[in-house]
């Protein structure tokens, strides 16, 4: 079951797949995924084989509320890295209680592709209210992000890294660390997750190959650590 609504001004499209759902997905829905959200609901089902809710949440400006901090090989404008505490308090204060009075108090997935994935693990250090976080070819090339890392917990025992073999391979100096850094991400999350506990998978292509699919490959490894723990 499909359905557009206004959660907290947002407009939000709401999947409801099986009948008692056992977990939450969160998605940050930007232009482009805007066109493929349905296929990638319908992949994500036929992976985890689970009755889940998704929620995807629209993003009118992509940089400007998904971005962390300021770096202005993002964007050289000033708003770029204010504002994603805001979304984060969108989804926290809004968003979540909506549904869990709707679908129950279900563990919760946030996740994200490029920026929304570098938005999906940066909020895994900011609230404890994730179970997992799938991010997808996340753009950890932003500025800092090693040491911001390096200095502040992760509340989600789950974390999901993904990237396409081409990413690395930018002309963009900035953009071109991201194979290091997310290379680095993933030894130091084996560190204070424990190997089991997160992954690395890499893809064929670049940042804008298959972006459903890899996205959906990132959510039903989440679903899948969540329902086979042994305290679920």
């Amino acid at each position: 079951m499909k359905e557009t609504i206004d959660i907290g001004g947002r407009k939000c499209l709401l999947y409801s797949e099986g009948e008692q759902p056992r977990v939450l997905l969160i998605q940050t829905l930007g232009a482009q995924e805007r066109e493929d959200i349905d296929s990638e609901v319908e992949m994500i089902q036929e992976m985890v084989g689970v009755p889940f809710v998704m929620a995807a949440f629209a993003i009118g400006d992509w940089e400007v509320e998904l971005t962390p901090w300021h770096d202005p090989a993002v964007s050289k404008r000033q708003a770029v890295g204010e504002h994603a505490f805001d979304t984060l308090d969108y989804i926290t204060q809004s968003l979540m209680p909506y549904l869990q009075e709707r679908v129950g108090n279900l563990p919760v997935v946030l996740g994200g592709y490029s920026l929304g994935g570098l938005f999906s693990r940066w909020a895994a250090s900011k609230a404890e209210c994730f179970e997992a976080v799938a991010a997808v070819s996340p753009s950890l090339w932003i500025e800092a992000w090693c040491g911001f890392s390096d200095a502040h917990a992760v509340y989600a025992p789950y974390v999901y890294l993904s990237l396409g073999d081409r990413e690395e391979h930018s002309r963009n100096k900035a953009i071109a660390q991201v194979g290091n850094n997310v290379r680095w991400e993933h030894e130091h999350l084996k560190q204070v997750l424990g190997a089991d506990n997160t992954t690395l998978e890499w893809n064929k292509g670049n940042h804008f190959t298959d972006g459903a699919h890899r996205t959906a490959k990132g959510f039903a490894w989440c679903v899948g650590k969540i329902v086979n723990s042994p305290e679920k």
